[in-house]
């Protein structure tokens, strides 16, 4: 079976909704759809017969256009269990040993509370892409809302854990600011500092910064390298604990 196609749908002022598309079928899924008229746009112009709405969580910038997609399309909406009231139309409601497949492409669901406490991320293994929410982003993470650094850096590390091949559809473009932020935790990086040229160079083009990948993640995300010991030597907290670490980053970054 070939990889889904995944398409970026920008929303609002800086979110992305995704539509993952089977091209031996013609059916799709969205992936946190802000608002639906965007949405509804690029299935018409690829005539593809939406059957799932996926969300990662329950915040309005990721569900607002479940009910209208919904009404339009008869379209199923996927999310957390854990967090199945605040899902609007909610159908299905899934957790970490849940088993979910859309069109045939099986995706492995992850548990990642710490922006909110019900958090699921998306994992299609076959076609190397998982869809994070506001968990993890390119080069950030998530403000902890509802949970606490141990959560988050527990649900961080897990998305670590997946092949560093595997493309990182996070929910929002803001690569760019945190890649400035990025080069104050971690100066003397030299790939942040190549990556941070290159994500300049398509903002200034209006491109996309996403997909990025756990493995550039691995290098140069600092909130995923809390337990790296030059980044702790760095921020003067040599020996620290990696959720200790974490927590000041996180802290820095809410007020940078």
């Amino acid at each position: 079976m070939s990889a889904l196609e995944i398409h970026l749908i920008p929303c609002l002022t800086d979110n992305y909704a995704y539509l993952l598309v089977d091209a031996r079928t013609n059916c799709a899924a969205v992936v946190d759809p802000s608002e639906a008229a965007p949405v509804k746009a690029v299935i018409d112009q690829r005539r593809v017969t939406l059957t799932h709405i996926l969300n990662t969580h329950h915040h309005f910038d990721h569900t607002g256009g479940n009910l209208d997609l919904k009404a339009a399309t008869g379209a199923s909406i996927v999310g957390p269990a854990s967090d199945r009231a605040r899902i609007p139309g909610i159908d299905l409601a899934l957790g970490e040993d849940s088993d979910f497949s859309f069109a045939g492409h099986r995706a492995q669901i992850l548990d990642i509370p710490g922006h909110t406490s019900g958090h699921i991320a998306f994992w299609f293994k076959d076609s190397r892409a998982v869809f994070t929410g506001d968990t993890l982003f390119s080069l950030g993470c998530g403000r902890l809302f509802e949970g606490t650094p141990a959560q988050m850096w527990q649900s961080l590390s897990k998305l670590a854990q997946l092949p560093p091949e595997t493309r990182i559809y996070c929910g929002h473009e803001y690569t760019e600011s945190n890649a400035r932020f990025a080069l104050t935790i971690d100066p003397h990086n030299a790939e942040l500092h190549q990556r941070a040229e290159d994500v300049r160079h398509l903002r200034a083009r209006r491109l996309p910064t996403i997909p990025s990948t756990i493995g550039l993640e691995r290098h140069t995300n600092p909130f995923l390298r809390a337990g790296d010991p030059a980044l702790q030597r760095a921020l003067g907290m040599a020996g620290e604990h990696p959720v200790t670490v974490f927590a000041e980053i996180r802290r820095r970054k809410d007020n940078f």
